[in-house]
């Protein structure tokens, strides 16, 4: 199995620390004299840049939400001067203020590497063609993808998202073998290649897949129907895009670049850093970062750390794949849901699409919760014992994942919404 940089990615753990920390303090130093928001929160908390004397007392430092940075709209997070900005994204900005992220010369050649690393370990090399279904804009993940996978020599069809039928015909005719997109893009592209009789000329043998949380159900569907291998890396806006962690061939956590990032989990109720290996919630400081560097931001993902090393060789910390999040965890009647769990149920299920909707409501000062999704075959509307055994399994097992009771309408194919960009599962009405 290839590996990217082998000495950092193979370091010692005693040697990956010793990296980290003299970067942590760099990076400390850099916020606080450079980006007034982190001085004036050190400050506040009575902590110095002196303070970091090892990777435990990252600790001392205040936490970073996402209100905060978008309360520093649009360049106020900079540490270096606009002249040596040289790129410049945001995120969606769909839930309130843009969050912009400032990238130096020598941040994008680190990002490169990072997303080098990632797409090696995900079986990417030099005679691939990469078809990148992410869209070409302010948002972080195509223009990522596109530095690693330039560097690393794959060939690169840049073609972004929207319009299926023409990916399927351009996947065909170039002799794509590597797609970048979005799991629920990625399932739809598929769906897409079965209906237009094109599987059988797709020459796709891995995908990358991420900017939205899925379920090995996803995944097993996904390599299913397109005959892959496909992996999952992470990334947001805020430290940097994607390139923070990515898993190998062996599908078995997600390896961060630990050398650029340093994890933390804590308990998102009570800000407290967890144990290695313990869930909550992940937070993460930019280690190498010049143009805007992050402190201890949270990343609201649910997830946990695996210190051991993975059977691929690479010695670097991994994170499981991400259960949810902590700010968009649905609480219905006093039950905590993620989104995660209802889909790990629904592409278990045989006669069912991978398509869904949850939507929730208050009904008499009630919490409703209902789900939505797409059967496979039309005509089992007309077998009406069939559609009852069916709607009865998805309520009981919904029923024994979550614990609640929940509505469950079977609809014909092809009637709910498809994206291709992040899927909005999502209606929430109360």
């Amino acid at each position: 199995m290839a590996i990217w940089n082998r000495e950092i990615e193979c370091a010692k753990r005693s040697d990956i620390e010793r990296i980290q920390l003299e970067r942590l303090q760099q990076t400390v130093r850099r916020a606080y004299d450079h980006v007034p928001m982190y001085r004036d929160k050190m400050i506040s908390a009575g902590v110095k840049p002196s303070d970091i004397r090892t990777l435990k007392d990252i600790a001392k430092i205040p936490l970073t939400s996402k209100t905060e940075l978008r309360e520093q709209y649009p360049f106020k997070l900079l540490a270096v001067p606009m002249r040596d900005i040289v790129r410049i994204h945001a995120s969606s900005g769909t839930t309130g203020q843009p969050i912009t992220a400032g990238y130096t010369r020598g941040d994008l050649e680190l990002w490169a590497e990072c997303i080098a690393r990632i797409v090696t370990a995900g079986g990417v090399t030099a005679d691939d063609i990469a078809q990148i279904s992410f869209g070409y804009t302010l948002f972080t993940g195509a223009f990522g993808l596109h530095g690693g996978l330039e560097k690393v020599g794959a060939a690169i069809v840049p073609i972004s998202s929207g319009n299926t039928e023409r990916q399927i015909n351009i996947m065909r005719d170039f002799g794509c073998t590597t797609l970048i997109a979005t799991p629920s893009y990625a399932m739809y592209l598929a769906e897409t290649a079965e209906r237009m009789d094109a599987i059988k000329d797709i020459r796709l043998r891995v995908a990358l897949v991420g900017s939205e949380a899925s379920t090995e159900e996803m995944r097993s569907e996904l390599e299913r129907r397109f005959h892959i291998i496909a992996t999952e890396n992470y990334g947001l806006t805020e430290v940097m895009g994607p390139g923070v962690s990515g898993e190998c061939e062996y599908k078995n956590g997600m390896h961060i670049n630990e050398d650029c990032f340093l994890a933390e989990i804590i308990d998102p109720k009570t800000e407290e850093v967890l144990p290695v290996g313990e869930q909550g919630e992940l937070v993460l400081t930019t280690l190498a970062k010049e143009g805007q560097p992050a402190l201890r931001y949270r990343t609201r993902d649910i997830t946990r750390l695996i210190p051991e090393p993975c059977p691929c060789g690479r010695t670097q910390m991994r994170m499981e794949k991400i259960k949810g999040r902590s700010d968009d965890m649905l609480i219905i009647r006093g039950v905590n849901v993620f989104p995660s769990q209802i889909e790990s149920v629904l592409l278990g299920q045989a006669g069912i699409g991978p398509h869904y909707e949850i939507i929730v409501t208050r009904q008499h000062y009630t919490d409703h919760l209902q789900v939505k999704v797409e059967l496979v075959d039309a005509s089992l509307l007309d077998r009406y014992s069939e559609l009852e055994k069916l709607h009865n399994k998805l309520k009981t097992d919904l029923r024994t994942v979550l614990q609640l009771d929940v509505e469950v309408t079977l609809v014909s194919p092809n009637t709910l919404k498809r994206f291709e960009g992040k899927a909005k599962r999502v209606t929430d009405l109360r």
